[in-house]
């Protein structure tokens, strides 16, 4: 079971242009609030800047950062070279996804999220890097069985839900050792929901939940913390991962002095 304190993970938007000011405000607009950063990598198919920079972005601001890197858009070279930039920034922290359909083009088809567990945990050991701070790694896992090699990784994020049930189930079924984060999503509005339910056949979004939304634009928000607060009190968890979105400013609002 989770042992205090709760952590509060939250995603960020990261820059598709070399201006990272959008960055910087969802940085101190949700500091108040947030145990550390997570910085996705490409996120839905799109360019955008190196989450490993954003992460030294987030860390120069006195931020905890994780740097997410997926397995879709690089070869093995590609990821050392991006572990090598990690270890010179002192971002320490990553969450390797397999990385969602790409807008246009392909995957390199060279690595895995397992294959990347390894090659990072190999890392430290290879001549010169002795001085390296050792990397922790964290894995998606969906609300099915965990398989034996995601139980190797340092920390878990659970797939995103909009209601405890689903979530307390999974982690009665679930017995690891290590932090588990349970993921949370603001919905934006009705489209976004349905965008959601499209591309993520296996996500339930309650009917009730979107005809709230219809009506008030701040309901997915109120959810989304509501969600947040149960799964504190619940006890089950290590933290959440919150997924903000473009409402962030809402949701550090609602959380400020609730958590």
């Amino acid at each position: 079971m989770a042992a205090a304190p709760f952590e509060l993970i939250c995603e960020i938007e990261p820059p598709t242009t070399p201006d990272l000011e959008h960055v910087r405000h969802q940085i101190a607009t949700l500091g108040p609030v947030a145990s550390s950063f997570l910085i996705p990598d490409n996120h839905i198919g799109r360019a955008t800047v190196s989450s490993v920079a954003v992460a030294h972005e987030v860390e120069v601001l006195g931020g905890r950062s994780i740097a997410c890197l997926n397995a879709r858009d690089r070869n093995l070279l590609g990821f050392e070279r991006d572990l090598l930039t990690a270890a010179a920034y002192g971002v320490d922290q990553f969450l390797f996804v397999y990385g969602d359909k790409p807008a246009s083009g392909g995957r390199t088809g060279e690595l895995t999220v397992r294959t990347m567990i390894d090659e990072a945990r190999a890392f430290a050991a290879r001549p010169g890097l002795d001085q390296a701070v050792p990397f922790r790694v964290g894995v998606a896992a969906g609300l099915g069985a965990l398989p034996a090699w995601k139980r190797q990784a340092d920390f878990l994020f659970a797939q995103v839900s909009f209601s405890l049930e689903p979530l307390l189930r999974w982690r009665e079924r679930v017995d690891v050792e290590v932090p588990v984060y349970a993921g949370v999503m603001t919905l934006a509005s009705a489209t976004m929901a349905a965008n959601l339910a499209a591309s993520i056949p296996d996500i339930d979004i309650p009917a009730a939940l979107v005809r709230s939304i219809e009506q008030n634009r701040d309901a997915g928000v109120d959810a989304a913390c509501e969600l947040v607060l149960q799964l504190r009190d619940s006890q089950a968890f290590d933290g959440v991962h919150l997924v903000p979105v473009s409402r962030y400013r809402q949701v550090a609002a609602r959380l400020e002095g609730s958590i």
